[in-house]
């Protein structure tokens, strides 16, 4: 009996241990290189893609890649990449519009990997479903799936520029987009809270078209701890899984002023703004931009390289365009340009190949103060509006149109991942004080603390600056747009920044005193595909020309 139950033991013992190598079974493939040799290409269950490192060319890798046993999908530069696709999937058919991708190997294959392999990133993956909705989730031998160029991963010859997912509402402007979404929202009082009830459409989800449409959240913290609360009140277990139609509760609190309920002294001041600013005539220049002052801002730099992620980081990146923008307008107009923020290794050159963060900058005061000190972001943050107010009032003083005066502050963001494409800050009137004078900046010794470090602003001002603010951020949106470059879905305008509880103007424009005043989130490096149009010189050249072209618009001849 005792044999019997050993045979028996050993028996579903060598059993198991097959069907566990059946379902974590790998795959090598040999695939002939350009050189006339051979390598192989091997695909981990679970994880993805290795090809043979000491066979494959130097010419497949990255640059800066050290040369190993096994080297990484993720290492391969174009060349490489594709070639470790068509070994593997030789039926693929490789178009000029397309890619259909016919599935080999149906025990190692998921969505999320042909969405890594093919767009750069599992996180498309509920696109590329969407882009094949007949086919089902648990891929089956045979299946073909189509990822279109506008998805495909652009080192595997996708679009330069990805655009943003479509909506609805994506062709009207600001205020009607505003209105639309408005309509969208009805309003009723339960268990004595009042709520802003939204509907669910199709292909929507909670953090993207809910949180970051109808609230001031954009940090990924925040966001989620709302889209979770929404849920609650909603009664909704799973935020992934909530279908079409379904009813979210938004408690008023948390709603942007453009939402808030009719009889609001939000919605009220939100509706004066976008009066005033269709009663307010634009500005007036010569064709060349002759008696116009421009001054550009490049956010963070030196020790502060700023916000971070997929590998970018702010400072640089954002450095190139107003660079760009800078050398644009001295070539084109004759306005009065200056920079804010100097990179000593850098000066003015456009770089198409940023390779690591540059180490200095110095903001232009008298002296230069180096972006090196202790708490550089709040040192550097002042001394920028400081040194502009100081441009500012120079140019007003010799005779120069003080509403013919423009500042411009590019940033880059690390929102939610699900945000995407460009956003626009104007100082909101009511985040605006009556004065303001700055301390604490002990051994700052620059020309222009004593007399511009202090502002004050009369009410009609700070309405006004932020009517002429939104008036070119809407000329600036509609220009991206045209170019077919991407902005913020939901709400490319804001007045205020939400974080941790507080809602705030950001400094180098709540007390600038130039007439018109932005603050422009180029990008959101925590989006994939927003990092990878950041990275690209071609991306940077359009966006700076898009920044141009908007500037000679909103000051028409």
């Amino acid at each position: 009996m005792r044999l019997k139950v050993s045979l028996l033991t050993l028996c579903l013992v060598l059993w198991a241990s097959s069907w566990i190598r059946g379902q974590h079974a790998s795959m090598t493939v040999k695939g002939n290189l350009p050189t006339g040799s051979q390598a192989l290409v091997w695909f981990k269950p679970n994880e993805g893609i290795m090809v043979q490192g000491r066979a494959i060319p130097k010419g497949f890798l990255k640059p800066g890649v050290t040369i190993e046993t096994w080297i990484d999908y993720r290492d391969l530069n174009s060349d490489g990449k594709r070639w470790a696709l068509l070994v593997l999937f030789p039926k693929d058919e490789w178009k000029e519009n397309q890619v259909i991708h016919q599935v080999a190997y149906p025990e190692l294959e998921t969505v999320w990997l042909i969405s890594t392999f093919f767009t750069g990133h599992g996180q498309n993956y509920d696109e590329l479903m969407s882009i094949n909705p007949l086919l089902p989730e648990k891929v089956r031998k045979g299946d073909q799936w189509i990822i279109p160029r506008q998805l495909l991963a652009k080192e595997l010859g996708g679009l330069k520029i990805r655009p943003n997912k479509s909506s609805p509402e994506d062709s009207l402007d600001d205020e009607a987009k505003i209105e639309a979404y408005r309509r969208l929202l009805t309003y009723q009082l339960k268990a004595d809270e009042k709520y802003a009830i939204y509907h669910l459409r199709k292909g929507e989800a909670i953090y993207s078209d809910v949180v970051l449409r109808y609230t001031d959240r954009v940090f990924p913290l925040e966001v989620n701890a709302l889209s979770l609360l929404i849920a609650k009140k909603s009664g909704i277990r799973d935020v992934r899984i909530i279908k079409p139609g379904q009813a979210l509760l938004i408690p008023i609190d948390y709603l942007a002023s453009p939402f808030q309920p009719e009889g609001s002294v939000a919605l009220k001041d939100e509706k004066e703004v976008r009066d005033k600013i269709k009663q307010t005539e634009s500005l007036s220049a010569s064709p060349n931009l002759k008696g116009v002052a421009i001054i550009l801002d490049a956010g963070h730099g030196g020790i502060d390289p700023g916000a971070s992620a997929n590998g970018l980081w702010e400072s640089d990146f954002v450095y190139d365009i107003a660079n760009r923008v800078r050398s644009q307008l001295l070539k084109e107009t004759q306005a009065t340009v200056r920079n804010v923020i100097s990179y000593p290794g850098v000066r003015n050159t456009i770089r198409n190949r940023i390779k690591k963060i540059s180490p200095s900058a110095e903001i232009l005061t008298s002296p230069p103060y180096r972006n090196d000190g202790e708490n550089p972001s709040s040192v550097g943050v002042h001394l920028r509006w400081i040194v502009s107010n100081s441009w500012t009032s120079k140019f007003i003083s010799a005779q120069g149109d003080p509403k013919k005066t423009l500042f411009i502050s590019f940033h880059a963001d690390s929102l939610h991942p699900s945000a995407s494409g460009t956003m626009v800050y104007v100082p909101g009137s009511s985040g605006v004080p009556d004065r303001f004078q700055i301390r604490g900046l002990k051994g700052v010794q620059v020309n222009e603390l004593p007399k511009y470090g202090s502002v004050t602003f009369t009410p009609q001002e700070r309405f006004l600056g932020e009517v002429r603010s939104r008036q070119f951020a809407e000329s600036l949106i509609k220009k991206l747009a045209q170019n077919q470059l991407p902005i913020h879905k939901n709400r490319a305008i804001r007045n205020i920044i939400q974080r941790e509880g507080t809602a705030f103007v950001p400094a180098v424009i709540r007390y600038n005193k130039s007439s018109t005043k932005i603050l422009i989130e180029v990008a959101n490096l925590n989006n994939p595909v927003d990092a990878e149009n950041l990275s690209d010189p071609e991306f940077r050249s359009r966006f700076a020309e898009s920044v141009c072209e908007a500037i000679k618009g909103y000051f028409k001849n």
